[in-house]
């Protein structure tokens, strides 16, 4: 009975390492985190802060989306708002202070009405 129980705790540990794991790469060169099921990368481009939105490395529609990126450097805090600039991409219009160190959250509203809060921590 141990034998089994242990080897049900493994193949859960493992399985779960896997779907954890599972498609964390950034495609775009920023920082990438997931949030129910959806992947968000972070990336300054061209003089803008960008957050592309994908469903298991499909472009997630954000026409209709609204929201606010809020980035925390040192005691600085820049608030900026997000909207859509592409088929996946929401675009924050102005300089949003996207330093090494600083902490983003992003908080994104859907047009299904859908909200979703993603925490970013720039390293580079």
């Amino acid at each position: 009975m141990k034998k089994l129980l242990a080897l049900a705790a493994l193949s859960l540990a493992v399985s779960t390492g896997s779907v954890l794991a599972h498609g964390a790469k950034p495609r775009h060169g920023g920082i990438v985190q997931t949030v129910d099921d959806l992947q968000f990368e972070l990336l300054n481009k061209k003089g803008a802060t960008h957050i592309y939105v994908e469903d298991h490395g499909i472009n997630y529609p954000v026409n209709g989306a609204k929201g606010k990126l809020t980035v925390l450097n040192g005691a600085e805090k820049t608030e900026v708002a997000l909207h859509p600039a592409g088929d996946n991409i929401l675009e924050a219009r102005g300089d949003a202070k996207l330093a090494p160190g600083a902490k983003a959250v992003a908080s994104i509203t859907f047009a299904d009405k859908k909200t979703v809060t993603v925490r970013f921590s720039v390293k580079k």
